[in-house]
């Protein structure tokens, strides 16, 4: 099969949309399938040797403009406008067309699906709703009640435009069985399935030298390192999780590390808020890392802690799984999916009390912390990425087929509708 895969946003922005797409993109490839990427440009990649500009053209990516303002994230606001899209799109003969995003490179996917006649495959990736914030149309502090009614305003027609949008495609994927039950809540006539972002082989590998070397730097003469990924924004919940780690120190003292891996916005605020709580001394902000090193982070770890309910699925949570890593984690849609309490780690209440007990739990029971990461591993094999995309190359395939009998029956196939006009800035952050 011919795949046109569609974003807003790629690597080398770190984040859980361009870590699925170029999972599902390898997967497929393996499987031998074409797959072509059509992803904004970023200004680090001009800068970049000719070598890996090389790499990329062998991956088969068309880059396209990206405007040059960006957002506090770091994440690039793309030009759909720019000719390349249709130009490179016009070349191939694509089979279909998997978009990642409702909005912004979605209208483009759109229109291609309709002029080509190509079926129209949409991943859910993004609880919009828990993104309005990063909407800053004004500045200055006269202006904010006018933000604050244009955000109202936002909630009231996403949920309308996320059902528009997902009533053009012909078939909508969700990353957990959470996100498909939300996704059916809104009444749209397009079939869901469950797709959920694969694992690559080496995430269940380690690396003992470098993880080792990780833990002594972390953890020190302490006995415990928790860890969590994320990037440091306010929709990952993480004041919440740095009060739960002051609860804890209260409970049993300095005996425990954290690591924090990510970056992002708030990183400013939260070391501060850290030293306010007094909790620097147990709490390390360790920045930015790889993506394909993380998981030295996490085999050097004892406990993965997850505080967000943002998620449509936490692609982390399934990669410290890997890890053996047993997970203490908020409940919420797409945590619950692949975090089984008191099976594989612990779900709780949005509570620092309760959060900081479940901690303290993991830390102390050693043989409990044994046996829930090894649960947590089997779990994680379900997640492997040969797996995932055998899955989408069957979904591929029936949607095909769907198309296909139709047209042999004589209905017509399928008229999508024009899509009601994008806001500029929402779209995916993650």
């Amino acid at each position: 099969m011919k795949i046109a895969m569609m974003t807003n946003n790629y690597k080398p922005f770190v984040g859980g949309v361009p870590v699925s797409v170029e999972r599902l993109t390898c997967g497929l490839r393996e499987r031998g399938h074409e797959v072509c990427v059509f992803a904004p440009e970023y200004r680090e990649l001009e800068n970049e040797e000719t070598g890996d500009q090389r790499v990329e053209e062998q991956e088969d990516v068309v880059r396209y403009r990206s405007c040059r303002r960006k957002f506090e994230n770091g994440m690039v606001i793309p030009d759909v406008t720019d000719p390349r899209i249709r130009e490179a799109f016009a070349k191939r003969k694509f089979d279909l067309i998997h978009v990642h995003h409702p909005m912004l490179i979605g209208n483009v996917a759109v229109a291609l699906s309709r002029r080509y006649q190509l079926p129209l495959i949409y991943t859910y990736h993004t609880r919009y709703e828990e993104y309005l914030h990063y909407i800053k149309v004004f500045s200055g502090k006269r202006e904010w009640t006018a933000v604050e009614k244009c955000l109202e305003q936002s909630r009231k027609w996403l949920p309308r435009y996320m059902a528009s949008f997902m009533n053009k495609c012909d078939l909508v994927l969700a990353p957990s069985a959470g996100m498909r039950d939300s996704i059916l809540r809104q009444e749209i006539s397009t079939p869901v399935r469950i797709l959920p972002t694969g694992l690559n082989d080496g995430s269940y590998v380690k690396d003992e030298k470098v993880s080792d070397e990780i833990r002594r730097t972390y953890l020190g003469d302490k006995r415990c390192l928790f860890c969590t990924v994320s990037r440091l924004e306010k929709e990952k919940n993480l004041y919440f999780l740095l009060r739960s780690i002051q609860c804890l120190r209260r409970r049993v003292g300095d005996g425990f590390s954290v690591m924090v891996i990510g970056d992002g916005a708030e990183r400013p605020a939260l070391e501060l808020y850290a030293k306010e709580l007094g909790i620097e001394g147990v709490v390390r902000f360790v920045g930015e890392v790889p993506n394909q090193k993380v998981k030295n982070y996490l085999f050097a770890s004892d406990v993965f802690l997850f505080a967000s309910q943002s998620e449509t699925q936490g692609i982390v949570l399934a990669e410290a799984m890997a890890a053996g890593l047993p997970v203490a984690a908020v409940s919420a849609c797409g945590v619950n999916d692949i975090v089984k309490d008191a099976k594989n780690g612990y779900l709780t209440a949005e509570s620092e009390d309760i959060f900081a007990a479940k901690m303290e739990e993991l830390m102390m029971d050693h043989e409990k912390r044994c046996r829930f990461g090894a649960n947590a591993l089997g779990m994680a094999q379900n997640y492997q990425i040969a797996y995932i995309a055998a899955e989408a190359e069957e979904v591929y395939r029936m949607i095909l087929e769907k198309r296909r009998r139709a047209e042999e029956y004589g209905h017509e196939a399928y008229e999508k509708k024009d899509v009601m006009s994008s806001v500029l800035h929402l779209f995916k952050a993650s």
